[in-house]
């Protein structure tokens, strides 16, 4: 068992995850002011990050608040969905995977109830990598320290071991605190080079 660890974030990282607008679309299609689907949701999209919530009560809870009958919940969350998942980030997977064996490898990630399934299906990162810890999961979000422990565990390293890749840096400044080593995602080469120096 090789100790050293990367360790990797989904969403801005092996996702491409632009802003899409579909909130803004709903709120003018619904004629509400603008802002008010996160303002009316936001303990429902909260608790839905940590895994209190599960996704049928999601739906319930978009039914009652926004006023919409269930295709149009469909729709509306499908749209959501679209958003959160973007597109792959097919040249850093290529590299990850060919990282098999080289090294341990984990993922994790801030998530929303139901994302495991939907990412195994379109991306295949439980192939990917040995194991995935979602905040929905595990009932912490990052920059929670406890979110790094658990990956951790879950891998069996120790944080000195682990270089951790993310796109905001108040998650690289927390894995730091706990003793990893990490890298702010901006690009594919650099971070490409960094792990590429991690393992060296």
């Amino acid at each position: 068992m090789k100790a050293t660890c990367v360790i990797l974030d989904i969403g801005g990282v092996l996702e491409i995850t632009p802003e899409t607008g579909s909130t803004q679309r709903w709120e003018e299609r619904l004629e509400l002011p603008f802002g008010t689907v996160d303002e009316r949701m936001r303990d429902v999209w909260q608790a839905g990050c940590v895994g209190s919530i599960s996704e049928r009560e999601v739906h319930e809870q978009v039914a009652a608040r926004l006023g919409l009958d269930a295709p149009q919940v469909e729709a509306f969350m499908a749209d959501l969905w679209a958003e959160y998942l973007g597109t792959p980030n097919e040249e850093l997977i290529a590299y990850v995977r060919g990282l098999r064996g080289r090294c341990r490898l984990g993922i994790l990630s801030n998530s929303f109830v139901g994302a495991r399934e939907r990412e195994t299906a379109l991306y295949h990162f439980d192939e990917l990598v040995e194991h995935i810890a979602y905040s929905h999961e595990i009932g912490v979000e990052k920059p929670d320290p406890r979110a790094f422990e658990a990956i951790c565990t879950g891998l069996e390293v120790r944080p000195g071991s682990c270089l951790f890749i993310d796109d905001l840096a108040v998650n690289v400044e927390a894995a730091r605190a706990v003793g990893m080593r990490a890298h702010l995602f901006q690009d594919n080469a650099r971070t490409i080079t960094r792990i590429a120096a991690h393992l060296a």
